[in-house]
């Protein structure tokens, strides 16, 4: 049996042809999707997202330029800005959701099919490891903080001169990889990985 991780409808698993795919009738989520050869896309990917992120912590992201005054920064500047009081908070959120968790999940990913796709007996405490990186998937939000970040420069871009550094064009990177990453992500087939090497 397989439940719908978005409307919780249950249904008999029926495995379909490579290429395939299974979805809800309810609400049309994308239960099962074999894709040929997707775990090395996956890790590939993966240690693709894990560099961008790691790198476009330290590089400068962007650069202004206002009425002769222009200030250039990163991430790491702007997570650290706030150092006292509840602003505090707001570092922590910012530092957490668009790099540590990201991070993160990652690893724990890389964690679990490197030895999968290596035919290879699944690491230690494999299975909660990838119960993990599900679970924190909605709070990884570096693509959201890109996107939040193009809909703001765009706004204040009459205001000012703006000149992007590398960091930006990762995390514009870093938006179409994991977007793809997903695309080749099958939970079941995962899952059904796990069961088959550990059995």
């Amino acid at each position: 049996m397989i439940a719908c991780p978005s409307c919780d409808a249950l249904y008999r698993v029926q495995v379909p042809p490579k290429g395939g795919r299974a979805t809800c009738a309810r609400c049309g989520t994308v239960l099962i999707r074999p894709i040929a050869g997707a775990g090395m896309r996956i890790i590939a990917l993966t240690l693709s997202i894990t560099i961008l992120v790691t790198a476009a912590v330290f590089f400068p992201f962007l650069e202004i330029h206002a009425s002769g005054i222009g200030n250039k920064t990163s991430l790491l500047n702007v997570a650290t800005s706030f150092r006292s009081g509840i602003l505090v908070l707001v570092s922590v959120a910012t530092v957490s959701m668009i790099v540590l968790i990201p991070l993160m999940r990652t690893l724990l990913l890389l964690y679990v099919l490197v030895p999968v796709v290596f035919d290879r007996p699944p690491a230690r405490h494999a299975r909660h490891a990838f119960r993990l990186a599900q679970e924190i998937k909605p709070w990884a939000m570096t693509e959201i903080f890109a996107i939040g970040c193009a809909v703001a420069l765009v706004k204040i871009s009459d205001l000012a001169q703006l000149g992007f550094g590398p960091a930006f064009w990762m995390f514009a990177v870093l938006v179409v990889i994991v977007v793809i990453n997903d695309s080749y992500m099958c939970t079941w087939s995962v899952w059904e990985s796990l069961e088959e090497s550990e059995g």
